[in-house]
């Protein structure tokens, strides 16, 4: 109940602080190609239940019909605008939104797709427990995947391969360890994530992962 509390007064907080960005991005988005300006798709939640999230629109329009749902840099899907926001994890802002929902907490595991979930062994149901987050430790740990699955043939199996096992395994670390104490510790180490990247203290946190 107090992360509830907390996740709806800072979710709000952000959404009252960002609107001037929100709005002039939305806006740029739609002067790019007139489509939609957001992206909704649907992911898995608490106890495995289905929901929209939201997103900045990084790509063309229906890019979820014409390719996979890992995706490198240098994807041709993604728009200009579209890699503005992905370099700085903006296309995530509206995620506030699933916040305020009672879809996602500010910290948990990041919602994954039907197709992936579906390949969870029993231990990895675990991270089912708890409600989604906008950022994790896995987060930190891997701030750019789309870096990562750049010029590779086939995005989708290097994720598999790469990326989800310390995905999965850091996002089991947050269930079994879950505490206020972590979640603010999270929420400052994804901010210096994003400002400094290069800082010891996220560096520290990768290389313990």
């Amino acid at each position: 109940m107090i992360k509830r509390g907390f996740d709806f007064i800072l979710a709000l907080i952000g959404l009252i602080l960002v609107s001037p960005i929100l709005f002039y991005l939305s806006l740029m988005i739609k002067l790019e190609d007139r489509g939609p300006v957001f992206f909704q798709g649907k992911r898995i939640g608490l106890y495995g239940k289905s929901f929209k999230i939201l997103k900045f629109r990084s790509m063309v329009v229906d890019a979820e019909k014409i390719g996979g749902s890992s995706t490198a840099d240098d994807d041709p899907r993604i728009t200009c605008i579209g890699k503005f926001l992905r370099k700085y994890k903006l296309d995530e802002l509206p995620q506030l939104i699933n916040v305020l929902r009672g879809d996602m907490s500010i910290v948990g595991p990041r919602p994954e797709v039907k197709h992936y979930v579906d390949l969870y062994t029993e231990e990895e149901k675990m991270v089912l427990s708890v409600r989604p987050g906008i950022t994790d430790w896995a987060s930190i740990w891997n701030a750019n995947e789309g870096a990562i699955l750049a010029g590779l043939d086939d995005p989708e199996q290097a994720y598999m391969e790469l990326i989800r096992p310390k995905k999965l395994k850091l996002q089991m670390k947050y269930v079994r360890e879950r505490s206020f104490r972590v979640d603010l510790k999270i929420i400052y180490l994804t901010i210096i994530a994003v400002i400094r990247p290069e800082s010891q203290a996220v560096h520290e946190i990768r290389g313990r992962s």
